[in-house]
């Protein structure tokens, strides 16, 4: 069923996604903030993202006009947003590129050599975060949301590859 969903699934995505630049970034603040750290959980409790520890980067999704700054806060062990902060790394690109470096459909350094995501800023630190989303485990996810990120990563793979 999600495999016939998923071009329809992803051009609504195409007209949907850009709408959330019109909400309020305290909503947009609590949506990721809450689903983040119960998603990555257990990466949290791994020590996964302990490199963001009073470090900011800065997530850019260039086509839909979004931005968050992310942090992990060390004595909550929980990942922060924040709309504004000073930023040590930015990492962005299209929302698509994103799908498919979540859904492991493109190899991280292919994505970043051809500039399809761009690191800017502290070079090192955007690296180890491409690491250790990379090394991220899919089996730590429900198992629903990885069907549909890698259903959804399939579907968006450009065709000429």
């Amino acid at each position: 069923m999600l495999n016939r969903a998923a071009p329809f699934l992803l051009s609504a995505g195409d007209r949907v996604l850009p709408l959330a630049t019109h909400m309020p970034f305290f909503l947009q603040r609590f949506a990721l903030q809450r689903s983040l750290n119960q998603v990555f959980a257990q990466a949290m409790q791994d020590g996964l993202f302990d490199i963001l520890e009073r470090r900011w980067m800065r997530l850019r999704v260039n086509d839909l006009n979004l931005s968050w700054c992310l942090s992990k806060d060390p004595h909550s062990n929980r990942l922060l947003i924040q709309e504004r902060a000073a930023v040590e790394v930015t990492i962005s690109g299209n929302w698509r590129e994103f799908l498919l470096l979540a859904s492991r459909q493109e190899d991280p350094d292919t994505l970043f050599f051809r500039r399809r995501l761009q690191i800017d800023g502290d070079t090192e630190l955007g690296l180890a975060v491409k690491n250790m989303i990379d090394s991220l485990d899919s089996d730590d996810l429900p198992h629903w949301l990885w069907q549909t990120i890698e259903t959804l990563g399939k579907q968006a793979l450009p065709t000429s590859n």
